[in-house]
């Protein structure tokens, strides 16, 4: 009996139970019928009552609770306001707020959900001071010795005076007035790397130059944004992902450095050993060049014997004054705009394990490992170590193989040639969150016609040149993906590919990928082999970005894409940079194509027939940047607001970029204070 039944049943005269008994509990069994119509008529009631609380009511009553409080509903799609539950229960606390800098600040945070902060403007005008209400801290001209203040000028966290800028600030580019409030938001995230073997600079410095780049190049390293604990508090540098410069990472080390914390440097152990804060030293690490531009050195290097460990945050650049003796594990903190290509970032565990599974850590060979799941398996890796080999991988016929990074761990594989994809018939291989730079994936043809699945998820192939089994030398367009077979099967969900050549029989699916050929003349799709020309396999894409010309035997769909490709000036062997050999069939839709392109039938594409029509602007093109592939905001609104549900086109297209601004901006308009105008800034 049920929990209901028995207390129902217990309620009953002891007669009854004992007569009950002795006929085999029919009144029990009776009893155990209407109990389930009981319980069903409690939890009814007790969710009646839980739905007058917007804490704890049902998705479908949030609605409602907000109708009966005034609450305008917002765009559903972004994915901070997908439910109102949250903006609901606030509603009355921003009211209460009204018109304060810190609450505005607080409702950009929530709506759009990205770092802000808020700016009156008209606290920063200079003017004539009032002798019975000085302001002690508007100085009309700057302290030219106060660096710090200068390093800020002209952002969101400036506090200088300016001179009075009458234009309106929904103009975009007046800012200081006296009804004028800011509201800067920013895109760019920082994502973080931790435990990473810095990679030690092989021309110069003897071992003793590194970078933190697992990947050997300069980038910047990013802070980690600190939570606002106090609701009146104002974001403040700290609170925001921003880029490190070498000043304010000087002034503001023992916040910076350690564990947990922006940047940490160790030597590998067990455990691993900190490098200690008082050895750490701050500066300039640019390249010094002799009179022919070769680099010689680096600049403000650490004397030897010192014991001081040298970093530029702003190139990413490490020098030790002696010899570490030990391999230096890097944690630090990156910036881009989307969670695509591989990451620490959370990725959700795999669709269907495949076992037996094998653990692979501390940058230890993978090929042991992967003969060992020839016949199905996964090979987990478990760290962010930098895995130097150019293994083979072999699946058996009708087996799957996942090759995979575990969540929270961002492994890279340094190849040295191409990397064999040895698939039997009607075999799958899974690659999940992997960055692979120095070679290529290769799937062989084979002799017969059985299918091979190939899947690439949350993976980097690090676009640019590679290293090749033939030996002939690299290029800037290599690919970092070549199938041969004619009758495979490819997909990428959530990639970043160096260029893709694909068989013209084989079919190739591609959801939230960019394809970098590093340049717009450059080819990013084709067919495998010598021939430029070749055609390669039926496409499929939905939200992606393309850097270079495209040559496919079939476009079956494009959707929300952006293909930034242009023929070689002066004269190109291609008859087009977007070029579908087969336009009966297929469709692009809500994209951007470039103008003399060859495709199937269009839908809603971008520009319309003029070659003087919108173009794409891009804040960065360069694979590591903070920006790659962040659509600026000079881009038309044909192009920004252009996909199928008026989000941008491109690989950005899932962040809703256009629908948080216009949330925000319905917001606005009621938290305003009167008089007041606010602008959308954005600070990354």
């Amino acid at each position: 009996m049920t929990d209901t039944a028995d207390r129902l049943y217990q309620l009953l005269p002891a007669v009854h139970r004992i007569r009950d008994a002795e006929q085999g509990y029919p009144l029990r069994e009776l009893l155990s019928v209407i109990a389930e119509q009981v319980a069903a008529m409690e939890e009814n009631l007790e969710q009646l009552y839980d739905d007058q609380f917007i804490e704890t009511c049902a998705a479908w009553a949030a609605p409602y609770i907000g109708d009966l409080i005034g609450y305008r509903s917002l765009h559903g799609v972004a994915p901070h306001v997908a439910s109102p539950r949250a903006d609901v229960a606030n509603t009355i606390r921003y009211r209460r707020r009204k018109g304060t800098a810190s609450m505005l600040e607080q409702l950009a945070r929530d709506v759009t959900g990205w770092p802000a902060r808020a700016v009156e403007f008209f606290q920063l005008l200079g003017w004539t001071q009032y002798m019975n209400h000085l302001r002690a801290t508007a100085h009309y001209a700057p302290d030219l010795r106060d660096w710090e203040k200068l390093q800020w000028r002209d952002t969101a966290f400036d506090t200088l005076a300016h001179t009075i800028d009458v234009r309106r600030i929904s103009s975009g580019g007046a800012r200081h007035n006296i009804h004028n409030i800011g509201l800067y938001l920013w895109r760019v995230r920082a994502f973080p790397l931790t435990r990473s073997p810095a990679v030690i600079d092989p021309a110069i410095g003897g071992g003793l130059r590194f970078r933190f780049n697992p990947l050997g190049t300069d980038m910047a390293l990013y802070n980690t944004p600190e939570t606002e604990e106090e609701i009146t508090h104002l974001a403040e540098p700290r609170n925001i992902p921003l880029p490190l410069t070498r000043r304010r990472l000087k002034a503001h080390l023992d916040d910076d450095y350690g564990i947990d914390k922006s940047l940490c440097l160790e030597l590998a152990g067990n455990p691993p050993q900190l490098i200690p804060r008082g050895a750490i030293h701050i500066c300039d690490l640019s390249d010094i060049k002799d009179g022919g531009g070769n680099v010689i050195a680096w600049a403000h290097q650490p004397a030897a014997g010192s014991g001081l460990v040298s970093i530029d945050p702003e190139l990413g650049r490490i020098a030790f004054a002696d010899a570490p003796g030990a391999t230096v594990l890097a944690s630090f903190h990156y910036g881009f705009t989307i969670a695509i290509g591989g990451g620490e970032y959370e990725r959700g565990a795999p669709a269907v394990p495949v076992t037996p599974v094998q653990t692979v850590q501390g940058g230890a060979a993978l090929q042991a490992a992967l003969d060992a799941v020839q016949n199905g398996g996964t090979v987990e890796v478990i760290d962010s170590f930098r895995y130097v080999e150019t293994p083979s991988i072999t699946v058996n016929a009708g087996k799957t193989v996942v090759l995979r990074a575990v969540n929270g761990a961002r492994p890279l594989l340094t190849a040295n040639g191409d990397i064999d994809l040895n698939l039997g018939a009607e075999s799958t291989l899974i690659l999940d969150g992997w960055v692979i730079s120095g070679g290529t994936l290769i799937l062989p043809a084979s002799a017969d016609s059985q299918p091979r699945h190939l899947t690439l998820r949350d993976c980097t192939l690090v676009p640019g040149p590679r290293n090749k089994g033939d030996g002939s030398p690299p290029l800037a367009d290599d690919p970092g993906l070549v199938v041969a077979h004619a009758f495979a099967t490819v997909e990428l969900e959530r990639c970043i590919s160096a260029p893709v050549h694909i068989a013209a029989d084989a079919e190739i699916s591609l959801n939230e990928c960019i394809i970098d050929a590093t340049a717009q003349d450059r080819v990013a799709y084709r067919g495998p082999g010598a021939d430029a020309l070749a055609a390669g396999g039926a496409l499929r894409m939905e939200s992606c970005t393309v850097i270079g010309k495209v040559h496919t035997q079939q476009l079956t769909l494009a959707s929300d894409c952006i293909f930034a490709a242009a023929l070689i000036a002066g004269g190109d062997a291609w008859k087009a940079p977007l070029w579908a050999e087969r336009r009966q069939r297929g469709c692009v839709r809500f994209s951007y194509v470039p103008p003399a392109s060859r495709t199937p039938r269009r839908f809603h594409c971008q520009p319309q027939g003029d070659a003087l029509e919108p173009r794409p602007h891009f804040t960065s093109l360069r694979y590591g940047d903070g920006g790659y592939c962040q659509l600026r905001q000079s881009t038309s609104e044909k192009i920004r607001r252009g996909a199928h549900d008026e989000s941008e086109m491109g690989v950005l297209h899932g962040l809703y970029q256009p629908q948080r601004e216009g949330n925000l901006r319905v917001r606005l308009e009621e938290y305003l204070r009167f008089g007041l105008e606010a602008g959308v800034i954005y600070g990354s």
